[in-house]
Formats: C-alpha cells, sequence, structure tokens
C-alpha cells in the first residue's frame, strides 16, 4: 500500500523542511512508496493526518518533532470508527529539535536507518495517552513544564536541547508553583507543587521528566512535587540530565507514581501541553487515561 508522509516543515525551527529532499531520498531508496502532504498553518497536521486514515494510506509517516507526532497521532484518533480501535501504522522520520519519542522507542535518528524501520514494517503496539479529549504519545505535563515551554517558544537565538536547557532556567528563576489535587488509582495528594509531568516516555525536551515510564507497560509513570525556594529547585535541576540513578525523582519532596488514571485540580489556573505543544495557558482541570497498546508502531525487527 502508499504510504502518506505528513511533513511538518516548521519542526526545529524550519530546519525539517530544509532536510526534507534527503528524508525523501532515503525513503525512495528504501523502496517506499509514499504520497506526501505538507502542513502550510499551525495544527493542519492533525486534520491531515485523519484524512489520510480515512483514505486508507497505510502506513502514515510524522515527518517532524515530537509535536508533529503528536497531531498525526490526534489525527488517526479522529478517524477511528471506536475510541479503542488501534491507530496506525506509524512511521517516524525524525526532523525535530529534541526528537524526544524517538530516543525513548530506541528508534534511528539517521533518516536513511528510520526509513529501512519503516521499509521493513515490522509492528510493536505502543500506549497512547489521553487527556481531556487530547492524546499524547510521549508526555503531557502542567505547572512548570508548560511554563518553560512557553518561555522556549520565545528563544530564537538558540536551537535544539540547549534551547530547552535555557529555558528551563529562565522558567525556575521565576519560582512558580501551585495549590494541586492530584488523585490517582493508588492515592491522593493535597498541597502545593512545582508541576505534575505525566510520562509515557521517559526523556521530554532532552530531559528525563518521568525516568522510569515504559511506553510499553500499560502505565503511566508521573511526577510531582515540591520545592519551596529557587536555590533548592536549581540544585535539582541537572539531576533531570540523569536517565538512571540520582535522578531528580529521588530529591526529598519529589515524588514518582506508576498510575492508569490521573485528575488533577489547580487552585490557580496553569499552562498545559501534550508532546511539548501547549494545549491551553489557563487549566485548572484535567483528567489522564491510559490507552494500554493501542498505537501500532513501526518498530526496528528483533
Amino acid at each position: 500500500m502508499t504510504a502518506k508522509v505528513i511533513l511538518n516543515p516548521y519542526s526545529n525551527r524550519w530546519n525539517a523542511k530544509a532536510r526534507w529532499p534527503e528524508a525523501a531520498d532515503a525513503l525512495r531508496a528504501e523502496g517506499v512508496d509514499f504520497d506526501l502532504a505538507t502542513s502550510e498553518s499551525t495544527h493542519q497536521v492533525t486534520p491531515l493526518a485523519e484524512q489520510a486514515a480515512r483514505d486508507g494510506f497505510s502506513p502514515i509517516i510524522a515527518a517532524g518533532g515530537d509535536g508533529t507526532i503528536g497531531e498525526v497521532v490526534n489525527g488517526m484518533a479522529r478517524a477511528a470508527k471506536s475510541t479503542d480501535e488501534p491507530l496506525g501504522p506509524l512511521g517516524i522520520l525524525p526532523l525535530g529539535s529534541a526528537n524526544d519519542l524517538v530516543q525513548n522507542l530506541g528508534l534511528p535518528l539517521d533518516l536513511r536507518a528510520a526509513a529501512h524501520v519503516i521499509a521493513a514494517g515490522s509492528v510493536r503496539r505502543m500506549d497512547l495517552g489521553w487527556v481531556n479529549g487530547l492524546y499524547f504519545a510521549n508526555n503531557s505535563a502542567t505547572g512548570l513544564e508548560p511554563h518553560i515551554t512557553l518561555i522556549q517558544q520565545k528563544i530564537t537565538w538558540i536551537h535544539g536541547v540547549p534551547r530547552y536547557i535555557f529555558a528551563a532556567l529562565r522558567g525556575i528563576m521565576d519560582n512558580p508553583h501551585w495549590m494541586m489535587k492530584i488523585s490517582w488509582d493508588g492515592g491522593e495528594y493535597e498541597g502545593p507543587s512545582l508541576l505534575v509531568t505525566v510520562g509515557n516516555g521517559a526523556r521530554t525536551g532532552g530531559l528525563f521528566m518521568s525516568p522510569h515510564a515504559d511506553p510499553f507497560d500499560g502505565k503511566f509513570h508521573f511526577v510531582y512535587g515540591y520545592r519551596k525556594t529557587r536555590r533548592e529547585i536549581l540544585g535539582i535541576f541537572p539531576r533531570t540530565m540523569k536517565p538512571g540513578p540520582g535522578n531528580y525523582v529521588e530529591a526529598e519532596g519529589i515524588h514518582e507514581q506508576t498510575a492508569t488514571w490521573i485528575k488533577v485540580h489547580l487552585e490557580s489556573p496553569a499552562a498545559a501541553h501534550v508532546d511539548g505543544e501547549i494545549f491551553s495557558t489557563s487549566i485548572q482541570d484535567l483528567e489522564y487515561q491510559i490507552q494500554p497498546g493501542r498505537l501500532k508502531i513501526l518498530y526496528p525487527e528483533k
């Protein structure tokens, strides 16, 4: 069958557009028959993916970064006949800045190698997250993390992961925190919190915000916690870069939990994102659910 490539040319500050000829050559070299659809405006990726799914293209290939992948997943979900119908198969051409999901899944960053995975057609079922009617493949958060996302979106003089780190330092200096009530199928918490970060994958924005998250285990790994001062927050920030022992979730006042559903209420509004894309700058209630094994992802053969 013919594949549909959904290209987001803006990914990685237009670098995706510049690298598309290389990606197209990689697909052709691997014998992939494809049709191209290019997003021409903000949030056009989702309707393009929805139409591709309705038209029966297979696989659907996201050419962009984590936000592009998330939008493609939402488009496929819109085309599904039910809320539990498997989605995909989905292929990925990593043209983003951080490419967090690709790295969490162990997929290749090299475009020729990525095209080889797509051509091979081997599929693995991975979990999807859902929050307030939106799907996410890698991560969602409210509080400090999307606060930082809003900062990094305004930064144009730094690129890639360093941009996320610089924005994180700026956001920490703002010292934001919220009074929250969090409940899940294992407990509840009520009090001050810097953030709630809900991981399907371990890494987001180049940082390991949910370090034990596994997109194949049928569970969210989510983190909440509070540090009172800027100095305390800055003290644990370097630990977000550690994927293993020593990560910030081991610090006093920070808690990592597993759950299949989560409800969050904030006393004052905050921003929220899915897969790095802000979907609200002022929200007080979020409801999360995990959908185990719903997404068919093109994955390297074992």
